[in-house]
């Protein structure tokens, strides 16, 4: 579970992004930092018992600082509303599937998938769903998985037309047009704070599973 406090300082966080209040609050921040780095460390193995490499990771591979770079943003507020963390083999850092929680009052969730992949990964995941269409709506055709994931997979944004080398009546189009393969499921403020959330969290993504070994099937 994360702490209240936690949730608190997020909130607070949004009213005001800014450097004076964040540094005289930096030792709630620091305690916050701390709450959700103990989760991490929760789900590691909860995730590695059904994704074993992913029992390598230690928590600094998964989560990211809450520092925003505004270099090339309209926005310049200096820090994230949120905190999270990517759990995947090789760390967050590494260009494959994997699964993402966001911690953010309100906004939270649990997610997974494949989240911008570069042309030539973006190339052979198309290739694979369209090889293997029958699989891959097994997959996401899954009871367990439209349970979870009610509206499906997310393409964030999708191609207007059909990428190369694909024809409009292709029975996989809508997935071929998409940039992006995401599902997630939301997490209220109660549920962030539930002493299962560790467990509700690893079911999440336990589900998810196929479709990540789908994705990064695709790209070895």
């Amino acid at each position: 579970m994360l702490q209240p406090t936690t949730i608190r300082f997020l909130k607070d966080l949004q009213n005001n992004n800014n450097k004076p209040w964040f540094d005289a609050h930096r030792n709630v921040y620091e305690n916050a930092k701390a709450d959700l780095q103990t989760m991490v460390g929760q789900l590691i193995p909860a995730i590695a018992a059904f994704d074993e490499p992913i029992g390598t990771l230690q928590v600094k591979d998964c989560t990211f600082r809450i520092n925003r770079d505004v270099r090339f943003s309209k926005n310049k507020s200096p820090y994230k509303n949120n905190m999270a963390a990517y759990f995947s083999r090789g760390g967050k850092k590494a260009s494959v599937a994997g699964y993402y929680f966001h911690c953010e009052p309100g906004k939270s969730y649990a997610a997974g998938g494949f989240y911008s992949p570069i042309s030539p990964e973006l190339t052979k995941i198309r290739q694979e769903i369209d090889y293997n269409f029958t699989e891959w709506k097994k997959i996401i055709n899954s009871k367990i998985f439209k349970n979870y994931f009610p509206q499906g997979v997310d393409g964030i944004e999708s191609l207007v037309r059909p990428p190369k080398g694909y024809d409009e009546n292709n029975p996989a189009i809508h997935y071929l047009k998409m940039k992006h393969f995401i599902v997630s499921k939301p997490f209220t403020d109660a549920e962030l704070q539930s002493k299962t959330l560790v467990k509700d969290v690893a079911k999440v993504f336990k589900t998810i599973k196929p479709m990540i070994d789908f994705l990064n099937l695709a790209i070895e």
